[in-house]
């Protein structure tokens, strides 16, 4: 519901800054690093809103894989380490039981 509430507020900020710039036919020059260009606002407001969001979300798109690759790992360590543990265990509970035999016999 959280990201649902997040997702509708980004597509409401990209429907108010359509509509701004809408009613704003100005054309403007814009110079970004490899040349200049002339757009309208609204084109370039919408267009620039477009990137960023789509960048913010391969951003964090990155990191949550990341963090799911580290989680998958942790827990098939964590089932390798039980299954040592529980082999362990039973290996001891095994020696002590030949002990206690042993001991009886004598």
């Amino acid at each position: 519901m959280k990201y649902f509430l997040i997702l509708l507020l980004a597509v409401v900020i990209f429907i108010v800054s359509i509509t701004l710039g809408s009613s704003n036919d100005q054309v403007i020059s814009f110079n970004y690093l490899i040349a200049k260009g002339d757009f309208s606002v609204s084109t370039l407001l919408a267009s620039l809103f477009g990137m960023g969001f789509i960048l913010g979300w391969l951003v964090c798109g990155i990191f949550y894989l990341r963090s799911f690759v580290a989680l998958t790992n942790a827990r098939r360590k964590i089932k390798r380490l039980e299954s040592q543990l529980t082999e362990s265990g039973k290996n001891a509970s095994e020696s002590a039981v030949s002990a206690v035999t042993l001991s009886n016999k004598d």
